[in-house]
């Protein structure tokens, strides 16, 4: 049987940045193990859009407040005989890990890659369709050419400076995704609604489907409401409504 195919949907403006920043640096990890050039041109293009989403001048506090918020957290369940101890120090060890490794970063994630000309000039015309020729950037060209061990080695250079931003996102959206529990639910005729108890406000909605089904969902929510309207698709590509009864995997993160 084939796995479930996992959707999440971010209640809020802050998780949507953070569940971007996160496909970025899965995708960005997955070209710089490769070693064609066009890999690593794309793993560029990658890194680009990563200093790009992670610009935003509020990102850096916003990422330490939730870590902090979440530290607090835990800290006050400590001497609940249900909670194990040493599983608890180990979270919060990850925690103040990431918090002083994203702390110690002096400016916005990546801005010390700005004063870098050269990868600079290929930024400028990475986004100009055929901009990075090589006879607009014979330098690139030349870079391109090195073997795969020397041009993985920069890479990993250029990226180091985001790194603590990584980590800072895996414990946060690991800490999100572990508060749900996943439950089945059915749509009937093709549609599912829910009311969201409004004395606690969810932050991630995640579902998992079988592939099999050939059902593609389209979600919609906020602090009172979540809606999950199930489609299909044509030979033409277009997502019609699916009259029908199916079941899938919710869950709700706060």
């Amino acid at each position: 049987m084939a796995p479930l195919v996992l959707y999440e949907y971010p209640f809020n403006e802050s998780i949507r940045t953070m569940l971007r920043l996160e496909h970025l640096f899965d995708r960005l990890g997955q070209l710089i193990a490769r070693e064609t050039p066009l890999d690593h041109h794309f793993a560029l293009v990658t890194l680009f859009e990563i200093m790009d989403v992670a610009s935003r001048a509020d990102l850096k506090s916003d990422l330490l407040k939730e870590l902090e918020r979440h530290k607090t957290q835990l800290n006050g369940y400590r001497g609940n005989p249900a909670i194990a101890e040493e599983a608890l120090d180990e979270v919060i060890r990850r925690i103040d890990h990431a918090f002083s490794g994203l702390n110690a970063l002096s400016g916005k994630a990546g801005h010390s890659l700005t004063a870098n000309e050269w990868l600079m000039s290929i930024r400028s015309r990475i986004s100009i369709p055929g901009g990075t020729c090589e006879f607009d950037l014979p330098a690139y060209y030349s870079w391109q050419q090195l073997l795969p061990v020397r041009r993985r080695k920069d890479l990993m250079q250029w990226t180091q400076c985001l790194m603590p931003m990584a980590e800072a996102l895996q414990v946060l959206l690991g800490l999100l995704r572990d508060s749900g529990s996943p439950h089945k639910v059915a749509a009937q005729g093709g549609q599912f609604q829910q009311s969201l108890p409004s004395g606690k406000t969810y932050q991630l909605l995640r579902m998992r489907l079988d592939p099999s089904l050939g059902l593609i969902p389209e979600i919609s929510g906020h602090r009172l409401m979540v809606s999950i309207r199930l489609m299909r698709q044509d030979e033409e590509g277009r997502l019609k409504p699916a009259h029908q009864d199916a079941s899938f995997e919710l869950t709700l993160c706060s």
